[in-house]
């Protein structure tokens, strides 16, 4: 962890919210004038999505599941080294996944492929990470004592299950037996090195639908804000406000001593009252340390 060089970790797979805590960290840097320094989760994958296939089809072979949520198929050596480097220095380098045809333009590469390496720019405030292992701790590796501020985001699994088949039927036009195939391949890496990332958290936010999702195989949709809660545990609630938080945001209530439940839509709101205060806090601290 570093006073002068802050870093921010967002942990969640792929259609858990982690758009929306981005967009709100957005806002909150543009209101706050804080310049960040933004590396990407999928950077730090070790295949691109050739490779990765071909990766994936070898590991069958020898009766082996291979995913992007285990140590296998990333780089987790290469993001700790950059946490620790941007700790100890205000810099660090990242790239970019490239997944799909706008996206890879620009650079005149294929979809699937990675940016090279470049470094991060000079004079940032503090270090954002979104991605699905931002707090990830093995032996190996230790990416938790480098963050300032450890951020979860996670659905209940089946709703996770329901976005991701939506997402990959619909959009990628996969069946729905691939896509459970891959759920079940992944399923090891997930239990292993996703879930327990999210005890090392200072917060989660956890939407959970109020309609039913018992069998997310034939869900027809996926649940809207409006059908659900988000679930906001806290490690450590002391100074946190809570009576506040409860006056502000319309039918949240607590559930437990650590814990606020608000509206699914009320989301976005509750993530700025309770970050933008942290933010700015951090900000103070830094400041006072470079002076």
């Amino acid at each position: 962890m570093s006073k002068k060089h802050p870093i921010i970790a967002v942990t969640g797979s792929s259609g858990a919210g982690t758009s929306t805590v981005k967009r709100v960290f957005d806002n909150i840097f543009r209101r706050d004038g804080v310049t960040p320094a933004v590396i990407e989760g999928d950077a730090f994958h070790r295949y691109g999505r050739k490779d990765m296939k071909v990766q994936v089809a070898e590991a069958e072979k020898t009766g082996k599941s291979l995913s992007h949520f285990g140590p296998e198929s990333n780089e987790w050596a290469i993001l700790e080294d950059q946490f620790r480097s941007y700790g100890s220095t205000g810099r660090c380098k990242t790239r970019f996944y490239l997944h799909n045809d706008q996206e890879a333009k620009p650079y005149n590469q294929e979809p699937g492929t990675f940016t090279p390496w470049v470094d991060t720019k000079p004079d940032t405030d503090l270090l954002f990470y979104e991605g699905l292992h931002g707090c990830v701790k093995t032996a190996d590796v230790d990416l938790v004592r480098h963050a300032d501020l450890k951020i979860g985001v996670v659905p209940i699994i089946n709703l996770e299950w329901i976005q991701k088949l939506h997402r990959d039927t619909k959009e990628r036009g996969y069946s729905t037996e691939a896509v459970s195939d891959t759920i079940l391949r992944r399923m090891h890496d997930y239990v292993h090195y996703i879930c327990p990332q999210f005890g090392e958290t200072d917060i989660n936010f956890q939407r959970v639908p109020v309609v039913d999702t018992s069998n997310p195989f034939i869900a027809r949709d996926i649940p809207t804000a409006g059908e659900s809660m988000t679930v906001i545990r806290f490690k450590n609630p002391k100074g946190i406000d809570f009576p506040y938080l409860l006056s502000m945001i319309h039918d949240s209530f607590m559930s437990r001593a650590n814990t606020i439940v608000v509206p699914g839509g009320k989301m976005d709101i509750a993530m700025q009252l309770i970050l933008t205060p942290m933010i700015q806090r951090m900000m103070d601290i830094r400041r006072a340390q470079m002076s």
